[in-house]
């Protein structure tokens, strides 16, 4: 499915089969530059197809940068770069390792060829991300953007490839953030964000839509808005609206999905409906809001909303909400629905326990740590 919108046309990539097979085909078709940006990259398959396919690009004269965050790539072997390295390609991992820095994340998913195409999303360059979310691989959404999006993501991607190597200091420490940043075009937005002073402008524009909107349709891997993200979709709902989430019923990180359903009272008594994605682990993040629609690398959790560097584009337009809707409904097919009742009468005390204790550990003490570090940061 593809929209066009401020002149940059818009393709939809539901499952990481077709997301990989398109982000390849453009390394294959890129004549002058390739920049690609992943959280994750693992050995095997598909990293290595990548890595062949980054190699033919070299080898034709291309020139090839790959930026990786040295905590979630950190069981890729440095070795694994030695074909690219040698025909003159070039690799940063970004935020080397330490204790005293190690909770500013680079999350961030991006491939850009020739500053004509981009490509962003949840995927992450792993093999848990092939199939199709449903009989095989992980549930995660992309979209291929042309035009003036792809010169901004490039962009984007040589401000972060400059941060790479430093050691999280100088920038973090100013009065305003410079990883903050709104990027403007006539129909859509490129939000950017990262630690640091001042707003989260992914927040801030979540907030700002959700005040007035209507109707709202998330899915939602990790789920653990701001307190103020969770009064306005249960306002929304109060009012008559109609507030739709689509949640994980499993995950890779336990702590978070016990965290999430500590929400699930409060909000089902409030009139949201909530449903659990069934087939495979729910990794995707899209949010619709009326005629607006998000997409991108950050997950609705106080990690991607005020701590990691993270990009959403944020659409609007009719086109492209329909569309959206319409990946939802795909989504929505393979989900169950979470009623108060049947949720209350799941609960045990435990759980509840549970619960409330991961709750706290990540809404409580890994920020609290993180702004110890930033505090602790020389200047």
């Amino acid at each position: 499915m593809s929209a066009h919108v401020s002149g940059a046309s818009c393709y939809w990539l539901p499952t990481g089969t077709d997301f990989f097979n398109a982000l390849l085909a453009a390394i294959d078709s890129a004549q002058r530059s390739i920049c690609l940006e992943s959280y994750i990259y693992s050995a095997g398959q598909p990293g290595e197809r990548f890595r062949d396919a980054l190699v033919r690009a070299r080898q034709r004269g291309v020139r090839v940068r790959v930026l990786l965050d040295s905590l979630g790539s950190y069981s890729l072997p440095r070795s694994f770069w030695e074909p690219l390295n040698v025909v003159g390609g070039e690799v940063r991992y970004f935020n080397p390792l330490s204790l005293n820095r190690l909770g500013f994340r680079n999350h961030r998913k991006l491939l850009v060829a020739d500053q004509q195409v981009g490509f962003i999303g949840g995927f992450n360059i792993a093999p848990e991300y092939e199939g199709d979310g449903v009989k095989s691989g992980w549930c995660d959404l992309g979209v291929r953007v042309e035009g003036p999006l792809a010169v901004e993501l490039a962009a984007s991607f040589e401000a972060m490839w400059r941060r790479a190597d430093s050691p999280q200091k100088r920038f973090i420490r100013l009065r305003k953030s410079s990883a903050k940043q709104t990027v403007l075009a006539p129909y859509e937005q490129l939000l950017l964000s990262g630690p640091g002073r001042g707003p989260s402008p992914i927040k801030r524009a979540l907030l700002r839509d959700l005040a007035h909107g209507s109707s709202v349709q998330f899915i939602a891997g990790y789920f653990l808005p701001t307190w103020r993200l969770r009064r306005r979709l249960v306002d929304m709902a109060r009012r008559g609206g109609k507030v739709q989430l689509i949640l994980a019923s499993k995950s890779d990180v336990a702590l978070s999905l016990l965290a999430s359903r500590s929400l699930y009272r409060r909000l089902l008594n409030g009139g949201v409906e909530i449903y659990e994605y069934q087939p495979q682990i729910l990794h995707a993040k899209l949010y619709i809001i009326d005629e607006v629609v998000y997409v991108g690398s950050a997950n609705l959790d106080q990690r991607s909303l005020n701590i990691n560097y993270e990009l959403m584009i944020r659409f609007t337009g009719s086109d492209v909400a329909a569309q959206a809707r319409e990946v939802f409904k795909g989504v929505l097919g393979n989900c169950v629905r979470i009623s108060p009742e049947s949720w209350g009468a799941s609960r045990s005390l435990w759980s509840r326990i549970k619960q409330r204790v991961a709750y706290w550990v990540l809404v409580r003490l890994d920020p609290s740590i993180a702004r110890r570090q930033w505090r602790r940061l020389p200047d």
